[in-house]
């Protein structure tokens, strides 16, 4: 009985808005690209050009959201790990000192990354995407050092590193192609 009226529902709603496309009550961004052109975007002095809602543009938004939410518990996960570390195990003071600068360098890598590539996605500017890719590559490389080469790697350490790595990569190429679709 439930699907039933779920159904009705998903019905009327779908036909109200056939009806309101016909009218043309609807406003432009809800119209598939098949019924009917992309507008252009504008661009000049002053002006700043949009995307449509689901393309690259929306892709790159929320990939950047995903990715600063993981960073955030990832930052928080491998600071308490450090810690558990060096209360645990026979950690040497310099590489717990180095371990930690690292972690918080890659804290203000990430937070600058985040921020030029969301600036950069809204404003469909070449210039902030370009400095954020580069900051995803030495993103990329600490988290490489967290992986791989810090004093003492746990088995979370090596599962936190891998998806930020993951992340990082999927960034990297929505960044390359968002970079020529906006030079385009």
């Amino acid at each position: 009985m439930y699907s039933a009226e779920l159904s009705a529902a998903l019905t009327a709603v779908v036909c109200t808005r056939v009806v309101k496309r016909k009218r043309g009550e609807l406003p432009p961004w809800w119209y598939p690209s098949a019924v009917s052109p992309v507008p252009q975007l504008a661009s000049g002095p002053g002006l700043h050009r949009t995307a449509p809602e689901g393309s690259l543009a929306g892709c790159m938004k929320v990939l950047l959201y995903l990715s600063g939410a993981y960073y955030a518990l990832y930052f928080l996960a491998t600071l308490l790990m450090v810690v558990y570390k060096s209360q645990v195990f026979s950690y040497p003071h310099p590489y717990l000192v180095l371990d930690l600068t690292l972690l918080l360098l890659m804290g203000i890598l990430e937070v600058t990354r985040l921020y030029l590539g969301t600036k950069g996605n809204l404003t469909e500017a070449e210039v902030p995407l370009a400095i954020s890719l580069v900051l995803t590559a030495g993103g990329a490389l600490l988290s490489t050092y967290f992986l791989l080469w810090q004093t003492l790697v746990l088995r979370a350490d090596s599962i936190l590193s891998t998806a930020l790595l993951a992340l990082h990569g999927l960034e990297a190429i929505l960044q390359l192609v968002a970079i020529a679709a906006f030079v385009s």
